[in-house]
């Protein structure tokens, strides 16, 4: 029983911490609609939601041990409570950005700590493996259920009625505070070796003169810029470029959540008969051609009566499965860049996967919402054209590299 309720607590505290984080593609939109936000204004939520992730993850990593799990993530579930009832009462631009780094930070301390958790109440790699697999497949269904949560608070008659969400939110991350001090979280063992934070940051920039390193770094930035680029702006790409109802541009936006979810159980799959390069490869190959194919059908769109999900046009189906062959690539990269690794080295290179991929995703949705606003959301998507054709350079070197370690390690 005791399991079962650390068990709840981690998996309702990913939950809805997967609404508030994924919510900033609708709040964008949403932004730009109600508030009369620019489109390059609005694309800084980004940053301020994966900057705070890098910095908080690096500054607390250490830290969270000796303040215990249970207390550390009871505080990050209160500030972002806190942070979601003034939004709804302030209803200004400045309180989002105060909320996005406010879920950012938290994020962070909850990520740390529900990982240490896990391990806590498993036994073996097996069940490890499991749990973690089972509670960040918990994560995906918030993602899809924010878009449908948001989209019910949406009034075409009341422009701010949209921002009463975030009392449900507040209300919801207040059941998950009660579930985490119900939940007997054991305290954290303490390292007896004590090592100071520079001690870790000198490690991780160590790594980066690894030219295997340098071009994974590149790679996983590359990537992120991608991801994060079309699905933060989707919501707003299918309101302002095909024309269609608020509503229902973020309700169409969540097939790239789900074409994310299933492509990674699919490649899960594929990738144990057939080499990472080749499902990598294909993959970004599909990427271009689906572009390249899709943008052409969303120029000069007329403006029609769509009152359901089946009125819209075929483009704004087929664009979200862009997310079904970005799926693998992410994963597929950490994988064997950390395999390529020792294992004491593992911490440092998380770290630096944590750093770029904010970095990466804060650039992409600036540059993206840059774009958009002074020419147009095709040329804004057909940019994403540039890092797929680098990624896929990267990739080639990125094979060469692991192919010459294994190598190696094979002879000697």
């Amino acid at each position: 029983m005791s399991k079962t309720k650390v068990t709840l607590a981690i998996a309702a505290s990913y939950f809805i911490f997967a609404i508030l984080l994924n919510s900033v593609g609708t709040v964008i939109l949403q932004a730009i609609n109600t508030l009369g936000v620019s489109k390059t204004e609005a694309s800084v939520l980004e940053g301020f939601k994966d900057l705070s992730i890098a910095i908080m993850s690096f500054v607390v990593a250490s830290f969270i041990p000796r303040l215990g799990y249970k207390l550390a993530m009871l505080g990050a579930l209160t500030v972002v409570a806190l942070a979601c009832v003034s939004t709804a009462l302030i209803s200004d631009f400045y309180a989002f950005k105060i909320l996005f780094a406010a879920i950012g930070c938290g994020f962070a301390v909850v990520k740390v700590s529900v990982y240490s958790i896990i391990g806590q109440v498993t036994g073996d790699a097996n069940s490890h493996s499991s749990l973690l697999n089972t509670i960040e497949g918990i994560f995906m269904v918030g993602v899809l259920s924010g878009y449908w949560i948001f989209t019910a608070f949406i009034d075409p008659n009341d422009s701010t009625a949209w921002l009463n969400v975030y009392y449900l939110l507040a209300a919801l991350t207040l059941i998950v505070i009660a579930s985490v001090i119900a939940a007997p979280i054991k305290p954290a063992i303490i390292s007896k070796t004590k090592r100071s934070g520079w001690f870790d940051f000198i490690a991780m920039l160590k790594l980066t003169y690894q030219p295997l390193v340098l071009i994974f770094i590149i790679s996983a930035f590359l990537y992120v810029l991608i991801e994060q680029s079309v699905g933060t702006w989707l919501p707003t790409f299918n309101n302002e470029v095909l024309k269609l109802p608020v509503a229902i541009s973020i309700q169409l936006a969540s097939i790239f959540a789900a074409a994310l979810a299933f492509g990674r159980l699919v490649a899960g799959q594929v990738l144990k008969h057939i080499h990472w390069f080749v499902v990598l490869s294909s993959c970004l190959i599909a990427m271009a051609g689906l572009i390249l194919i899709t943008l052409p059908l969303t120029e000069n769109v007329t403006e029609n009566t769509v009152i359901s999900l089946f009125d819209a046009p075929l483009a704004a189906f087929i664009l979200p499965l862009i997310g079904f062959f970005m799926a693998p690539i992410y994963p597929v990269l950490n994988s064997v860049m950390l395999s390529a690794l020792e294992k004491h080295r593992h911490a440092a290179m998380t770290g630096l996967i944590v750093v770029f991929s904010a970095l990466g995703g804060t650039t992409g949705s600036i540059i993206t919402g840059y774009v958009f606003e002074h020419f147009s959301g095709q040329h804004a998507f057909y940019l994403s054209l540039v890092p797929i054709s680098l990624i896929f350079i990267s990739v080639i070197f990125f094979k060469k590299r692991t192919d010459a370690i294994s190598q190696h390690a094979t002879t000697a």
